[in-house]
C-alpha cells in the first residue's frame, strides 16, 4: 500500500519508514552486489511513498575519478528519465557528493545551479551513500512534484537506511 507523507503526522511517516526499512533490509539480507542493493532500495522506496516522483542513485564513476574527474553517473532508479552524468558540486546531487552532506531542498527552482532533469520536480532530498570504510560510493536522489515534500524525518530515516544497507 502506498503512503502519502504530506497528509500524516511525522510519527506516522517515521513508522512507515521503519516498516519499509525492515522490509528492505530483509530482502537485502545476504546480497553483496551494490547495484542489486541500489535497485532494490530504489524500487521499494519509490513504491512505498506516493510523493516520491523520482527515486534513484547516482554512482561515483570510478573510471572518471581515475582520470582526475569527480563525476556521478546515473545508477538504478524508478521514475522518468534521469540525467546521465552530474559533476561533483553541480546541482543538488553534485552538492551532496562534493560536501558529503545530505541536501534537503524545499524548492529546487530556488537552489543555485539546480539541474532540471525533469521540470516537474519541485523539491528534493539527496543523501550521500558510503561504503563500510566511509568512502563515498553514490548519492540517493529523491524528487517530488510537490514543494517541501521532504523534511528531517525523511532525512533521518534515509540516512539510517543507507548507512545500514551499504555498511557491508
Amino acid at each position: 500500500m502506498a503512503y502519502i507523507a504530506r497528509d500524516d503526522r511525522p510519527e506516522d511517516k517515521s513508522a512507515r519508514y521503519a516498516e519499509v526499512a525492515g522490509e528492505i533490509m530483509a530482502v537485502l539480507d545476504g546480497e553483496p552486489n551494490r547495484m542489486a542493493r541500489m535497485a532494490t532500495i530504489a524500487s521499494m522506496l519509490h513504491d512505498a511513498f506516493d510523493t516520491f516522483f523520482w527515486t534513484g542513485f547516482y554512482v561515483v564513476d570510478e573510471d572518471r575519478r581515475a582520470e582526475g574527474v569527480d563525476e556521478l553517473v546515473v545508477g538504478p532508479y524508478q521514475g522518468t528519465l534521469g540525467c546521465l552524468r552530474i559533476p561533483f558540486g553541480r546541482g543538488v546531487c553534485g552538492a551532496a557528493a562534493a560536501t558529503g552532506q545530505t541536501q534537503l531542498v524545499e524548492d529546487v527552482h530556488a537552489f543555485p545551479g539546480h539541474i532540471a532533469c525533469d521540470s516537474r520536480s519541485a523539491s528534493e532530498i539527496v543523501v550521500p551513500v558510503r561504503d563500510g570504510e566511509g568512502r563515498l560510493i553514490a548519492v540517493l536522489d529523491v524528487d517530488s512534484t510537490e514543494k517541501a515534500a521532504f523534511d528531517r524525518v525523511d532525512q533521518a530515516a534515509l540516512e539510517d537506511l543507507l548507512g545500514r544497507a551499504f555498511a557491508v
